[in-house]
């Protein structure tokens, strides 16, 4: 009696097994096992009845997303799935991204000699072919001008999770183009997109209805129930939790998440794979009220500053600091418009009027902060401390900048000390991080201020799809300006090894 015949999908595991190598890492040029989840996986694609058209494998990252793409691509390049004269594709939204997979093919074809004899590796173009059944795979990403004119049979649809909204051209454009193909395929590996509105969250959700039986669905994903830090959450998204995924590294990263809530709703998104949207308070109050020790004062000490303006009658913050002993102390001091503060207080419900009268938020003159009552104030600071850099959100710096000069500074003081600050990722992303760890390891000194302290409560941040972060005052319960100008203090100061460095906030 003959061998058992092996299935379309036994077979792209056999070949896989006997021709791939292991493409990095303790296993690196092994050849590769694939783990039973795996296996699994192949079969729902390749075993489905109904022939599958779009397969959809959801789960957290570092569980072998690129790998598992990778050994597919090359199974239908010159595998048992490969098809003469065929065009593959792998797409992905940047440049770096689309690299990552195609790097990961061209290593496992140099370190399997098998492959290496048949595929031929061109770094340039991000291109692999075997010439001998005429197929050609390419790397493609969404920054490119255009993916039309091409006919693909088989796309892998990299990290689709990262588009926001219900459409994309690149996807469209390769989805549309496989009409000229038999039986083309389709192979969507992510995690999930933060709402129910982008691409790959209406694409799970269509093939999760079972409309079509041509498209399966692999959803790894931690039920909202279960503890967002415990194993049993962590091991439902993470199929190689303890396997070739580092179980103490991601226990460290959800003991982060669960002490610092900035970090909570990117760890369930990227790790637990939950649709959450990439937002949460920054700072959670436990880790705030730990650093409420009374300030030292800045005199004899490099000093460095934010300054966020208000708008005609909002709350005006500025952070002044110095690092001493290691330690950034915080002395904060606000200032709202002298009339109406009651109003203002019931309007907001917030009692600035209670704050004002205990010394802890200054009141200017009149209905609205006048610049030059700012500038006023900022000459005095600066007369009376060794001021180095104060950072300022360019909006309003024009106005301003006239009653800096009136007050007394000049242009050079005016270039050399203040530093136009952004609001956006490119700035505010590498200032959170800096201050974020400033508190985590209680280096600073806040005094327990209430209005710093109501702001930081309020502080959200918004996270972009590469991980940078931004405070969103839109998204925030109420007034942020004191975090916002203390996260522009962290911006503008020099690095902790610098010998300059010292910082006590002072917000007005």
């Amino acid at each position: 009696m003959g061998k058992a015949r092996l299935t379309r999908a036994g077979e792209a595991i056999r070949w896989i097994h006997e021709y791939c190598v292991v493409p990095g890492g303790m296993h690196d040029g092994r050849p590769v096992r694939l783990r039973p989840w795996q296996q699994t996986e192949i079969r729902r694609i390749y075993d489905n009845p109904a022939g599958t058209r779009r397969a959809i494998l959801s789960f957290g990252r570092k569980n072998g997303k690129t790998s598992l793409s990778s050994f597919l691509t090359l199974l239908h390049l010159c595998g048992p799935e490969a098809r003469p004269n065929s065009q593959l594709y792998s797409a992905a939204q940047s440049h770096k991204q689309a690299a990552l997979l195609f790097d990961l093919a061209a290593t496992i074809v140099r370190n399997s000699p098998k492959l290496a004899a048949v595929i031929v590796i061109r770094d340039t173009i991000k291109e692999l072919t075997c010439p001998q059944l005429g197929t050609i795979y390419r790397a493609l990403s969404a920054e490119a001008k255009t993916a039309f004119g091409l006919s693909p049979s088989f796309v892998v649809h990299d990290e689709l999770g990262q588009v926001r909204g219900p459409r994309s051209r690149m996807y469209e454009a390769l989805e549309t183009a496989t009409g000229a193909q038999e039986h083309p395929l389709s192979i969507v590996i992510s995690t999930q997109a933060p709402t129910d509105a982008d691409l790959l969250s209406v694409l799970i959700d269509d093939g999760l209805a079972a409309h079509d039986p041509r498209v399966v669905v692999s959803l790894y994903t931690a039920p909202m129930d279960l503890d967002p830090f415990g194993d049993e959450a962590i091991k439902a998204a993470n199929p190689a939790f303890g396997d070739f995924l580092n179980a103490a590294e991601v226990r460290s990263q959800a003991e982060d998440a669960r002490r610092m809530p900035s970090r909570q709703a990117e760890f369930e998104n990227l790790i637990l794979n939950r649709r959450v949207e990439a937002s949460a308070p920054f700072i959670s109050r436990q880790l705030w009220q730990a650093c409420g020790a009374d300030p030292l004062p800045l005199d004899g000490h490099p000093v460095y500053g934010g300054l966020d303006l208000s708008a005609v009658n909002d709350l005006t913050a500025l952070v002044l600091g110095a690092r001493i002993d290691g330690v950034w102390q915080i002395h904060p001091t606000f200032w709202l418009p002298g009339g109406g503060l009651a109003t203002k207080a019931r309007a907001d419900r917030v009692p600035y009027d209670v704050w004002h009268r205990d010394g802890h938020l200054l009141a200017a003159p009149g209905k609205s902060v006048d610049y030059e009552y700012v500038a006023e104030h900022l000459r005095g600071v600066f007369d009376r401390q060794d001021v180095r850099k104060i950072g300022f959100d360019r909006w309003g710096w024009r106005h301003l900048r006239p009653w800096l000069l009136k007050a007394g500074f000049t242009e050079s003081q005016l270039d050399e000390h203040f530093v136009e600050f952004g609001q956006g990722y490119q700035d505010m992303s590498p200032a959170l991080r800096a201050l974020e760890g400033e508190i985590l390891n209680g280096r600073i000194a806040h005094g327990a201020h209430p209005v710093l302290s109501m702001c930081m409560a309020n502080a959200v941040v918004k996270s972009d799809p590469a991980g940078n972060r931004k405070l969103a005052k839109d998204k925030s319960a109420g007034r942020i300006d004191g975090a916002v100008a203390l996260a522009m203090l962290a911006g503008v100061a020099p690095l902790e090894d610098s010998q300059e460095i010292d910082i006590q906030a002072m917000i007005v």
